[in-house]
């Protein structure tokens, strides 16, 4: 028996769109990378991109559990001698709300060539407008 591998032609490639108010920020991150990947597919490969585009509306109201606003620590490095930068979550969601939700996906995708790929089909927007009209969005819940 021969193993299948599916072809680029064959994948399909729908648009989703998810409101994000409310929604656990690990949660809401887990469903979102399953679906980039493409893993609910029943023809998944590994080794493709066969996941959806995904829009992500009012991430600006991302909701987390305990104290994470205050504990949870983004670090960045200049590279220079004492550059370390640190941010909180609760600084990061008023500077670039989107950078949260984008980094706890990517985090969970896999650290190869495909994620920079995958990662690209995933649309975070601060407001409930998107410019994505024309690729009529289906409204996923998760």
């Amino acid at each position: 028996m021969k193993t299948y591998s599916p072809k680029p032609e064959d994948i399909k490639k729908d648009w989703f769109v998810v409101d994000a108010s409310d929604k656990i920020l690990g949660r809401l991150a887990t469903a979102i990378a399953h679906r980039l990947r493409g893993k609910h597919k029943p023809g998944f490969a590994p080794h493709m991109d066969m996941g959806d585009f995904i829009v992500v509306l009012n991430v600006d109201k991302i909701a987390v559990t305990g104290a994470k606003m205050e504990k949870k620590m983004y670090y960045r490095h200049s590279g220079y001698i004492g550059g370390l930068k640190e941010l909180t979550l609760r600084e990061m969601m008023a500077k670039k709300p989107q950078a949260v939700l984008i980094k706890a996906v990517k985090g969970m995708l896999p650290k190869n060539r495909l994620s920079n790929q995958v990662i690209k089909k995933l649309k975070v927007y601060v407001g409930t407008e998107h410019p994505h009209a024309a690729q009529q969005p289906k409204p996923l819940e998760l």
